[in-house]
């Protein structure tokens, strides 16, 4: 349980209701800001303005997906107010207290380093990781059907890196009947494509891979779809682009030759925000307990 642990819940979407919904379930003391054009107003919490005085006795500080830009601007869905995390803010916050996030930008690494506290990004943990690829390769199929007019069963598939997205996406292509190939860097990743039944080619001859590919979908966070390999692919390719922004293709280049190509960051909070919540609030529940042993009861 989280009896007598205090969370404050700046911003986000529809999964932060989900890991609300489950703080105030294990008994913690939750203050929200940015949720006051709810509909349905949340049970069991305090609804706050952004304030210094807020933040000075709380436990943990709990923010979006994407923590906050580089000015500090938070995202919340359902605020009506701009918010934002300030230098005034962090500085507030108790030496104790743990910040929470999905994955944070330089803008919130460095404002917690200032302040000596503890930064915590979620999507880095393998678990959450691997929860979350499947709402991601869920989603990017629907992409997939949407955006083409042919059976992903039967189509030649691509899925460039094979980490824990690309994994579970070439998976997903292939319980569907696709022919799935997958570009790799690392040997062992071309002899584990290989036992799964996929075939593995390293990603620096991706220009020899690519006639008669009909779908790309891309986990590579860096510029691997180029303009030369844009120039070799058939116009009839889509590429579904899953790595985080600006993502690892050129579009402007894609545009001009006629190739459909599409970013998809953020899926799971697209396609189903009420499992990626879910995910996000089990595994902060645990850390909760576990970063605050006295103030908590774990049993």
């Amino acid at each position: 349980m989280l009896t007598g642990i205090r969370v404050v819940v700046l911003g986000g979407d529809a999964r932060q209701l989900e890991v609300i919904r489950k703080c105030v379930d294990m008994d913690a003391t939750v203050s929200v800001v940015g949720f006051d054009k709810l509909e349905v107003p949340l049970k069991g919490v305090t609804l706050e303005p952004m304030s210094v005085k807020l933040l000075e006795s709380s436990d943990a500080l709990i923010l979006p997906v994407v923590g906050c830009d580089e000015e500090g601007n938070v995202n919340a869905l359902f605020g009506a107010q701009k918010l934002q995390f300030l230098n005034e803010h962090a500085a507030a916050l108790p030496p104790h207290c743990v910040v929470y996030t999905g994955m944070a930008r330089t803008y919130l690494k460095e404002i917690c380093t200032r302040h000596e506290l503890k930064l915590v990004e979620l999507l880095e943990r393998d678990d959450v990781a691997i929860y979350n690829s499947i709402p991601t390769a869920e989603g990017a199929l629907m992409m997939a059907i949407q955006h083409t007019d042919f059976t992903i069963h039967g189509a030649d598939c691509m899925v460039l890196g094979m980490g824990r997205t690309g994994f579970t996406m070439a998976r997903a292509l292939q319980g569907l009947g696709a022919r799935v190939k997958v570009g790799v860097r690392r040997a062992e990743d071309a002899a584990r494509a290989v036992e799964m039944g996929w075939k593995p080619f390293m990603t620096r001859d991706l220009a020899q891979e690519t006639k008669g590919v009909d779908l790309i979908f891309n986990t590579i966070p860096s510029m691997i779809i180029t303009a030369q390999i844009l120039s070799k692919l058939p116009l009839s390719t889509v590429i579904i682009d899953l790595a985080s922004a600006p993502g690892g293709c050129d579009f402007r280049y894609a545009e001009k030759r006629g190739i459909k190509a599409m970013l998809a960051p953020g899926l799971p909070g697209i396609v189903a925000p009420k499992t990626a919540g879910a995910i996000i609030a089990n595994t902060l529940v645990q850390l909760l307990m576990e970063d605050n042993p006295d103030r908590g009861d774990a049993q």
